[in-house]
């Protein structure tokens, strides 16, 4: 049989309450809201790619948020530093240094939303890996 096709994927995390989540990911990220519940929001990271967050003291939705969480979003960018630059201006905290892997050939940095979630600013530095996960337009 063949795989049914897919249409696209959110990522959902959970908050006590979503005000500071939704204006880190509306506002200092710069993502579209594109669908407000009200204790729901799904925010287009970039073409065909979304993440959603959830009041999960609603009771509403599935999960429930969690103190301690194993999730990492990974945003693939083609400028790191710019990301860095970006950040920090934003009044970001960001974790550690911006560092180069060469074992798995990604720059990245890491830092954390609102609710604790962690979240890399990765460059695949592999020209060949890279071009897989660029957008046609070539930017975010």
């Amino acid at each position: 049989m063949q795989r049914p096709g897919l249409d696209t994927p959110i990522v959902w995390f959970y908050y006590d309450g979503i005000e500071k989540a939704a204006q880190f990911y509306g506002e200092t990220l710069g993502f579209e809201l594109v669908l407000d519940e009200g204790w729901a929001k799904i925010f287009e990271i970039a073409a065909g790619s979304f993440v959603g967050v959830v009041d999960g003291s609603s009771g509403k939705g599935h999960c429930q948020q969690a103190e301690d969480s194993a999730v990492l979003l990974t945003l693939v960018v083609d400028d790191v530093d710019r990301w860095r630059t970006y950040l920090e201006g934003a009044g970001v905290k960001i974790e550690g240094e911006t560092r180069d892997i060469p074992v798995i050939d990604v720059r990245c940095f890491f830092f954390k939303d609102p609710g604790g979630y962690a979240i890399e600013i990765q460059k695949f530095t592999n020209p060949k890996t890279a071009q897989r996960f660029r957008l046609p337009s070539g930017n975010m």
